[in-house]
């Protein structure tokens, strides 16, 4: 069976740090474009970063650049999202994605597989 499964969202003060995991069941993420999203009540989902496929170039939101870092291990099978110097507007609820492309994009719509919801609150 092919899932996703996400771990590490949680509580955080202003400024701090979190680090999300992406890890995959029943198939290989080398394969696959890996993108991370983002969702508040009322909004549409907003993506945040993404590692291609082909050759783990990365690409991120202007909202997070210089902020967040997308990495991914092989021999874990799992891409990471690392989270720092996270701000009030940051607190959303997180999904990774996997698509079967060969470029960046964040764009939801070309991802096929999700994980579960996890959620990210900054808070003091």
């Amino acid at each position: 069976q092919v899932q996703l499964v996400e771990s590490g969202g949680g509580l955080v003060q202003p400024g701090g740090s979190l680090k999300l995991a992406c890890a995959a069941s029943g198939f290989t993420l080398d394969y696959f474009t890996i993108g991370w999203f983002r969702q508040t009540p009322g909004k549409e989902r907003e993506g945040v970063s993404c590692i291609v496929s082909t050759d783990d170039s990365t690409y991120y939101a202007d909202s997070v650049g210089g902020r967040f870092t997308i990495a991914r291990d092989r021999a874990e099978n799992t891409v990471y999202l690392q989270m720092n110097s996270l701000q009030p507007e940051d607190p959303a609820v997180y999904y990774c994605a996997s698509g079967y492309t060969g470029w960046s994009s964040l764009v939801a719509t070309e991802y096929d597989y999700w994980g579960q919801r996890n959620q990210v609150t900054v808070s003091s």
